[in-house]
């Protein structure tokens, strides 16, 4: 009897993510520079990729997430730069067909005084939605699926004053997926929003012989936030090591730290 529920809940599990099937066709990320009282047009392309009519809501919300890997959805005005009231959405509410496609527009107009320069952003979360049906006394277990997605609306202003400031708040090395990985939790203290890389250089403790030199993949971070950076270090051998973090943002500031490394066997 608790095989047949186990297997009744992951069918169940793998029908609903089926079932889903909304997807966003033109990023998960979209920039502008701008400048005071000016208006700027964007929009959001979105397909029903299954073949039953699918409703879908856009709301906006505040957005931001820290190295530990905690990400925070929260209403509007809670996050002191949030862009939130410069944008408008020409939609709230759209219904797809079964493989149609539309697109939302949105317009985000810059206030006419003067804000203090930096990156603002807030996200369009794009939900699917069911119609409400009337509840029924079949017996049974009932797992919903949503897919959302969080679609950042960043606006930079007057960049050339503003700029990262990228601190690391931790290094460390933990196994994961069976590699030695270096994690750097890096912490944007800045007011510009930026791109940056993590990478590694590695040297022998005793005769400072250059071991390798390692990188992360490069990701953005937005002001008062942090992630965590992984590289993978699964070929230096264990031993204690001297070793440089560097943070290197796409303007090429750098951002370095030294630190003393242990790779473990295990």
């Amino acid at each position: 009897m608790i095989m047949r529920i186990f297997l009744l809940m992951f069918m169940m599990l793998q029908f609903s993510f089926l079932h889903a099937g909304i997807v966003v066709l033109n990023g998960l990320t979209h920039s502008y520079k701008v400048e005071n009282g000016k208006v700027y047009k964007g929009k959001i392309e979105i397909e029903n990729t299954g073949s039953k009519p699918q409703n879908v809501k856009l709301f906006l919300q505040d957005f931001t997430y820290q190295a530990d890997g905690s990400i925070y959805y929260t209403t509007l005005r809670t996050n002191k730069r949030t862009n939130g009231d410069w944008i408008k959405l020409n939609t709230n509410l759209v219904l797809l067909k079964g493989k149609e496609k539309t697109e939302v527009f949105y317009e985000i107009t810059v206030p006419g005084e003067q804000v203090n320069p930096g990156s603002y952003w807030s996200v369009i979360i794009v939900e699917p939605v069911d119609d409400i049906k009337p509840s029924d006394d079949k017996a049974g277990v009932n797992i919903t699926s949503i897919v959302r997605y969080a679609i950042q609306i960043i606006t930079d202003y007057e960049t050339e004053k503003a700029k990262p400031d990228l601190k690391f708040e931790s290094v460390k090395v933990e196994k994961e997926d069976g590699k030695q990985t270096v994690k750097i939790a890096i912490a944007n203290n800045g007011n510009l929003y930026c791109k940056p890389t993590a990478s590694i250089e590695i040297y022998n403790r005793k005769t400072g012989e250059r071991i390798g030199s390692y990188s992360s993949i490069t990701m953005g971070l937005l002001p008062q936030t942090s992630k965590s950076f992984h590289i993978d270090i699964s070929k230096v051998p264990a031993d204690q090591y001297k070793a440089v973090v560097i943070a290197t943002d796409e303007e090429e500031n750098a951002f370095a730290l030294n630190v003393e490394l242990e790779v473990k066997n295990d």
